[in-house]
C-alpha cells in the first residue's frame, strides 16, 4: 500500500529559508543567534519560521539556560522521504509495465 505525501509538510519545506534552517539543523543543534549568523535573517523572521517548523513536527526545542536550541527530528523527514520513495517506486513500476488508463 502506498503512503500519501503530507502536502502541509511539503509546503513547510518548500520555503527557501525554512529549507536552509532544516539543512543547518541537520548538522547540529542551533539557537536563534546561530541561525541569524548563518542565514542573515532577522530574529523575528527566524522565530516565525521556527514556529512553523515546530508546529509541523520537524524540529524540537531544548532549553539551555536563557537560550533555546533547535534540533531537527530526523524521523519526521524519514516519513516524508519514505512517502516520496513509495511514489517513485510506483512510478517506476507503472513505466516498466507501460500501464495507462484507457480513454
Amino acid at each position: 500500500m502506498m503512503m500519501s505525501v503530507d502536502a502541509d509538510v511539503l509546503k513547510v519545506l518548500a520555503d527557501p529559508l525554512r529549507l536552509r534552517i532544516v539543512s543547518l539543523l541537520a548538522g547540529e543543534a542551533l539557537c536563534v543567534c546561530h541561525l541569524i549568523e548563518e542565514t542573515g535573517a532577522r530574529q523575528t523572521n527566524l522565530s516565525n519560521h521556527l514556529k512553523v517548523l515546530r508546529e509541523a513536527g520537524l524540529v524540537d526545542t531544548e532549553p539551555c539556560g536563557r537560550f533555546v536550541y533547535y534540533r531537527l527530528r530526523p524521523e519526521a523527514l524519514d516519513v516524508v522521504a519514505t512517502a516520496l520513495g513509495d511514489l517513485a517506486a510506483t512510478a517506476r513500476e507503472t513505466a516498466a509495465n507501460a500501464r495507462k488508463r484507457p480513454c
